[in-house]
């Protein structure tokens, strides 16, 4: 099969190869899937590069990547299933994650063919093509699990998401709206258009006004493009409101070399028991099978509508990489594979 692989950690560019390799060999609670369309977020580019090295001590391979195939979204045709596995067949349309724990790994996405765990994955709604689906997993299930699934959303209440038209928050939008808040969407101007289709009650374009500064206090505030700080938006989060960090480090800009963004957000997990406006700590993730069903709901009932940015084919997963590194994408980019367009 035709797969996207990388010998060593590096620029994109440089370590990312178009080559012919075997297909997976499918294990006993996996599901063999025909890749129609995968997707490209920041933890691809981590660990492509190597950076933070903490990823490579968390799995990912402390020399090279153990998986030499990058990509961990994807959606396709199921071509065989382990002998555990109840939940699928062949020919399912499918969609969801190929790794197994946290997304600093390489999951085999970008290939012809990749082996994903059954608990991972979960049909694909009828009404979505395979490159919305693929555009889903990963950014949905960060909205959704620091959402807690809903939990830290209740309806009438005030959202405000800042960094509203990226990957993650393009699905936040939705999903604070799916669970009756009033949201507000944070971005640059030429987004704003794009949030408002989202359906954002209201849109703040941060190049012109600083919402803080506004005088409007919100129940929540979801720092996608976590560059604000907790001690900076506390005059605009209600006395019993939250501030949730996603942590994400622009690539490596806005954090060290060694840790990333670790530090951070382990410096608010440590806060959280004595500080009100922070979530309290859960270290029982909800399972990926589950959050995967509630997406799928999502998806299929129409509170949720994946954006695409642009698609590239299979060859061009480099320059798909660099794109979302240095083209600021309204939603997602997504790889499309030449035997599929359509659902």
């Amino acid at each position: 099969m035709k797969a996207i692989v990388q010998d060593k950690y590096g620029p994109p560019d440089e370590v990312l190869h178009l080559r012919e390799i075997d297909k997976p060999v499918v294990g006993d609670d996996e599901v063999l899937v025909h890749v129609h369309a995968a997707s490209v977020h920041p933890d691809v580019w981590h660990v492509v590069t190597g950076w933070p090295y903490v990823l490579r001590l968390m799995g990912a391979g402390l020399r090279k990547p153990k998986n030499p195939v990058p990509g961990t979204d994807v959606a396709g045709i199921v071509e065989s299933v382990g002998k555990n596995v109840t939940q699928f067949q062949p020919y399912d349309e499918v969609f969801g994650e190929c790794v197994r724990g946290h997304q600093w790994t390489n999951g085999g996405a970008y290939a012809e063919y990749v082996s994903a765990p059954e608990e991972a994955l979960a049909l694909k709604p009828a009404n979505i093509t395979f490159e919305q689906a693929a555009a889903v997993p990963t950014s949905g299930l960060i909205a959704l699990w620091n959402f807690r699934n809903g939990e830290l959303v209740e309806p009438g209440q005030k959202v405000l998401i800042n960094g509203a038209a990226g990957g993650v928050g393009t699905i936040a939008v939705q999903l604070a709206k799916a669970f009756g808040a009033e949201v507000s969407g944070v971005d640059s101007t030429e987004k704003m258009e794009m949030v408002r289709t989202l359906g954002a009650d209201h849109v703040i374009d941060y190049t012109q006004e600083d919402f803080i500064q506004r005088g409007e206090r919100y129940d929540l505030i979801f720092d996608v493009a976590s560059n604000l700080s907790l001690s900076a938006c506390k005059g605009a989060i209600m006395p019993k409101g939250t501030y949730v960090l996603i942590g994400h480090d622009h690539f490596g800009e806005a954090t060290g070399r060694i840790f990333g963004s670790l530090p951070r957000v382990l410096k608010l997990v440590v806060m959280s028991p004595f500080v009100s406006q922070l979530p309290q700590p859960n270290f029982s993730m909800p399972s990926r099978k589950d959050t995967m069903a509630i997406l799928r709901e999502f998806l299929e009932n129409g509170k949720i509508t994946p954006v695409i940015d642009r698609t590239f084919p299979l060859s061009e997963v480099p320059e798909a990489i660099r794109y979302l590194k240095e083209g600021h994408p309204q939603g997602k980019v997504v790889i499309a594979l030449e035997h599929n367009t359509k659902a």
